[in-house]
């Protein structure tokens, strides 16, 4: 039963995320890879654990499920919009989700190696090694830290406040230690079982009243200042987003749109990303209709649109958001800094010869410096565009440096009607509490909205729908823990990992 129970682990994880799971199928979806993990064959006595090479292909196989079930839509994306041939996109979806899966397998193959030096207490320690796997998979080689498990539980807003201390890898490891709990009470009995059920009880029910108190008290929704943001979502189909004789059509779109958020009090436009069907800075007669509408309108805009620095050789490309003063004057412009690969750039070039249709349909972007602070009034405010809203510590640098009010700008066009929007605006949504800001999300078709400092989703739209949105968000200057602290938590469970792995194999040599 260790490859199935190894499978259903993966269903569940799958199963705990948006668009077609809950959160509750994340507070067991561990125990039953764990179960595998420790040996146990329904017999009293020491657990043998398993052998390295079946721990880490049972984590592979339980990874291989999580993935496929969450990054599935990425083989839609390719095939529509990269040109691929749909066998060879579901076989890059399926390369990228064995990547993935090799973080839970080594996860399995730490936790088995515990278990077989340590017996059942081991699978106590499955917090440390789950986010010390998870936080690596996040940072390296760019990172992915697409559905994390404590992301899981980010509309359980009472939970979800432990992001504002430890950041998302705070919930990740919450949520493991309820998991490693309900596996060390099947595999043990009498005191053992009962010490630690009570003990992860209380600190769950510690968690839970906390958050639940933060949330009552509210005092970030009345601290600040307030402003009126309006959110232009124009449904723009991403097969007439360049298609010139759509380009008029989009245009006076958001234009329209524009005035009608303004009339309807917005103080503050957001456009999505590479919203203008134009190049900004080299349309003459594009440039000069958003500056004059933002003279028009008397209301700073933020937009997406590519942008071409031509002060070097060769001339580099970016995916940047651009923001127009009431006056038409540029007040600063954000440099896209995570770059989607396969989307924005073909990473390993050379040796993807099985992708060519993709390598060559695409132009390399460049890479952004880092955050830019973007001024409204006395007040700052960050973008992120696209994806680069999943990454913990790029959101957190922006408030470091300063940043009072989160935008994050979009198109998930790509994605149709998959999971990936309902995923993404959730990622977002993460990002509120974590650094105690609020968030404004503008997509171009969807999921557009407003979330509160708590993770509340005060405004959100239907995807595919054409709809300007208008809500009140507030400039803020305290500061959470998590914003502090940063990822302290992941350092701290490499470090846990690590000292438990050594001290268990000096046991062996012993």
């Amino acid at each position: 039963m260790d490859y199935p129970l190894a499978v259903l682990s993966g269903v569940f994880l799958a199963l705990s995320f948006p668009r077609f799971g809950h959160p509750a199928f994340a507070w067991i979806a561990l125990v039953p890879l764990l179960v595998a993990l420790s040996g146990w064959r329904g017999r009293a006595g020491p657990l043998p654990g398993q052998p390295a090479l079946r721990a880490f292909t049972l984590g592979l196989t339980a990874g291989l499920a999580y993935f496929i079930g969450t990054v599935y839509w990425t083989g839609g994306v390719l095939t529509t919009f990269g040109g691929l041939a749909t066998p060879m996109a579901l076989l890059a979806m399926l390369l990228l989700a064995a990547y993935l899966a090799l973080f839970p397998a080594l996860t399995a193959l730490a936790t088995a190696q515990l278990v077989r030096r340590m017996g059942s207490p081991a699978v106590l320690l499955v917090p440390a090694t789950w986010v010390a796997t998870e936080f690596l998979r996040g940072v390296l080689f760019g990172g992915f830290p697409w559905v994390p498990l404590g992301n899981s539980q980010v509309t359980v807003l009472p939970v979800a406040q432990l992001a504002s201390v430890l950041g998302v890898y705070g919930l990740s490891a919450l949520m493991a230690l309820v998991n490693g709990t309900i596996a060390y009470a099947l595999l043990t009995s009498g005191r053992d079982r009962l010490r630690a059920l009570v003990a992860t009880g209380v600190l769950l029910a510690g968690v839970g009243g906390w958050g639940a108190w933060r949330i009552a008290e509210e005092s970030l929704t009345r601290a600040g200042t307030p402003i009126r943001v309006g959110i232009v979502q124009g449904n723009i189909a991403q097969e007439d987003k360049w298609n010139p004789a759509e380009a008029r059509r989009i245009f006076t779109t958001h234009i329209a749109m524009t005035r009608d958020v303004v009339r309807r009090g917005a103080e503050l436009v957001i456009w999505p990303e590479s919203s203008t069907p134009f190049m900004f800075e080299e349309d003459e007669a594009g440039e000069t209709g958003v500056r004059d509408l933002a003279r028009e309108v008397q209301a700073p805009i933020l937009f997406g649109s590519d942008q071409v620095d031509r002060s070097g050789r060769p001339f580099r490309l970016y995916n940047a958001a651009f923001l127009v003063t009431p006056q038409g004057d540029t007040a600063a412009v954000y440099r896209k800094v995570h770059l989607v690969p396969f989307g924005e750039y073909v990473p390993f070039k050379r040796w993807l010869y099985f992708v060519s249709p993709l390598v060559e349909r695409f132009v390399d972007f460049s890479p952004g410096a880092g955050a830019v602070m973007l001024p409204v009034g006395a007040n700052l405010m960050s973008a992120a565009i696209c994806y680069e809203v999943v990454y913990p510590s790029l959101i957190r640098q922006a408030v470091v440096g300063g940043s009072q009010l989160l935008t994050t700008i979009t198109n998930d066009a790509w994605y149709g009607r998959s999971s990936a929007p309902y995923q993404h605006f959730a990622l977002a949504s993460m990002r509120a509490i974590e650094q105690g800001r609020y968030l404004a999300r503008a997509a171009n078709t969807g999921i557009s909205g407003v979330v509160d400092p708590y993770g509340r989703v005060v405004r959100q739209s239907a995807i595919f729908e054409q709809v300007g949105l208008v809500e009140e968000v507030r400039f803020l200057t305290g500061r959470t823990i998590y914003s502090v602290v940063g990822d302290v938590i992941a350092y701290a469970a490499i470090a846990v990992s690590g000292l438990a792995l050594f001290v268990a194999g000096r046991n062996r040599r012993t």
